[in-house]
């Protein structure tokens, strides 16, 4: 294991320098084993940016590297103050949300949430994807969020971050605690996943949907299984998705179809087949996102991208970069989602151009917030004064 003092050196290479330092990341080792990652997105484990020493694998003559173990699923407790985290951005339309889990097991290599990792003296690489917190009190604090004096309800957004339906839920359903919440109090919900687990709570959905307290939609990334399981190598595969809206759909919840990331020269021209093969399962919105690449994940994306689809390396971050004003991603409000430039306009134009010839461009129905109950106050800490 070798270390070296990041201080005063910045931790990946500015965009102008990006082809340079992808060619050091393969000649270098950087990339880990794949037997060591099999099943994975990440091909590298970069030390996180807030930390002093940077440290990195390599063969020291002894082999001793085929003594590593395979990166496994590990999942810690996190005990937060709070349920619900608020925000203030302008590009999104809600205020708070609730993340369940930190990391997500699916390792899908374009998670904007990624980053988010470092704050945990973790990397966003493999480490994003094995390393997990779960927040098994997430239910008991929101129950006592809702009941204080004063709350004012607001649409609560769930995926945002990171997927509340990845695999571990099955065995922590620390999601479905938060439903059973959100439904005995009658608060409107709205949820993105990409995983087919969503409906082990139809129950739930079904009778929050009959109050119009509930919608959700499901991120379908490309209708090509290949890309999918490289790209997702731990989400639900495109037809499991497809067949999630249909049983949404049919059980009467407001089902929305997110066609995000659209990467160029990747998926992009998939758009239209998404959109079409979504409203033939029923679903009645249609959104989309262009691939953001923020911080650590430019890096881990442009190595996954000479891994897996090299002849297509120079184009796709051409065509990037074109989108964010020459570099790998521009975080100024109203950017960010969309790009800008003229591949951007194109790619705009599309989808509304589809979304009104297959009808998905309907407005969902607002969310209910004045059926709203508040939780009796069990456990809510009373005031001294």
């Amino acid at each position: 294991m070798r270390e070296q003092s990041l201080a005063g050196q910045a931790a990946f290479a500015p965009a102008n320098t990006a082809d340079i330092a992808d060619a050091m990341i393969v000649s270098s080792g950087l990339r880990i084993e794949v037997d060591r990652r099999r099943g994975r997105g990440a091909g590298l484990n970069p030390t996180g940016r807030f930390e002093a020493l940077q440290r990195e694998t390599f063969d020291d003559g002894w082999q001793s590297l085929e003594e590593l173990p395979p990166f496994k699923t590990e999942v810690q407790v996190e005990k937060p103050r709070t349920a619900i985290t608020r925000n203030e951005s302008p590009d999104i339309s809600f205020d708070r949300s609730i993340n369940p889990y930190r990391g997500c097991e699916h390792g899908c290599i374009y998670c904007f949430a990624r980053p988010t990792h470092a704050y945990m003296g973790l990397s966003a690489g493999l480490d994003f994807e094995t390393k997990l917190f779960a927040k098994p009190d997430a239910a008991k604090l929101l129950e006592r969020e809702l009941a204080k004096p004063g709350y004012k309800v607001r649409v609560i957004a769930i995926g945002t971050n990171t997927d509340p339906y990845q695999p571990i839920e099955k065995e922590w359903r620390i999601m479905r605690g938060i439903l059973e919440v959100l439904n005995k109090a009658n608060h409107p919900v709205s949820i993105v996943t990409k995983s087919a687990m969503i409906l082990r709570d139809l129950d739930i959905l079904q009778e929050m949907a009959s109050k119009n307290l509930v919608r959700v939609g499901i991120s379908v990334t490309t209708l090509d299984r290949k890309l999918a399981r490289t790209m997702e190598p731990r989400a639900a595969t495109p037809p499991r998705r497809l067949e999630t809206i249909r049983a949404l759909a049919e059980a009467g919840i407001q089902t929305a179809v997110m066609a995000a990331p659209l990467i160029p020269a990747l998926n992009d021209h998939e758009l239209e087949r998404i959109l079409e093969s979504a409203k033939a399962v029923g679903a009645a919105e249609a959104s989309y996102v262009i691939l953001r690449l923020p911080l650590e994940v430019s890096p881990l994306f442009r190595d996954w991208l000479l891994q897996h689809y090299p002849d297509r390396y120079r184009h796709v971050m051409s065509l990037v970069r074109s989108m964010r004003g020459g570099k790998d991603y521009d975080a100024d409000f109203g950017k960010r989602m969309k790009g800008a430039g003229p591949y951007a306009w194109q790619i705009a134009r599309r989808f509304e151009m589809a979304a009104r010839r297959f009808g998905l461009t309907r407005r969902s129905v607002p969310l209910r917030d004045d059926l709203f109950v508040p939780p009796d106050g069990s456990g809510v800490q009373l005031s001294l004064l």
